[in-house]
């Protein structure tokens, strides 16, 4: 079993003392990718991900290269359910990360209906600040209801 670090320093890099090195995949002055036991993330250009895509991408090879470069023994039917574990991890990742990002878009569009609600009411009726927050408010009820409406719609999938 190989860390981030065995990889990373096969490579030539070595951690500073806060786990950063610097990135590969991108041109930078200062170390902005930082290396954890098992993974790596690029607060520099968004590139994450583990051991087997840091090799995948400084090697330009593909899972399965990695997987036997790195010692892995093939068999048809375990090879096929490696990747497909690893591929169903990833989609996982993705799709936490997905509604992670709804629930603050939610959790935003509340925030809003609230402030809205709160002006237009305290606003004098028909008022420049009256009208612009009953449209804003009536727009933020609208996404409210789509935003409902995806939710709904990714819990039947």
């Amino acid at each position: 079993m190989y860390s981030m670090r065995d990889i990373i320093e096969r490579y030539g890099f070595h951690p500073n003392h806060s786990g950063f090195i610097p990135c590969p995949f991108h041109k930078e002055k200062t170390a902005s990718m930082k290396i954890y036991s098992d993974s790596y993330y690029c607060f520099g250009c968004g590139e994450h991900g583990d051991i087997f895509s840091f090799i995948m991408n400084m090697e330009n090879q593909t899972f399965r290269e990695v997987f036997l470069s790195l010692g892995g023994t093939y068999k048809e039917e375990t090879y096929r359910d490696k990747i497909a574990k690893y591929h169903a991890i990833k989609e996982q990742e993705q799709r936490k990360k997905k509604r992670m990002i709804n629930q603050r878009k939610k959790k935003d569009n509340q925030d809003l209906i609230d402030i809205y609600r709160e002006w237009y009411q305290r606003s004098q009726p028909f008022s420049e600040t009256w009208t612009d927050c009953y449209h804003a408010l009536q727009y933020q009820l609208y996404l409210h209801e789509i935003l409902n409406q995806q939710e709904g719609q990714r819990s039947a999938e």
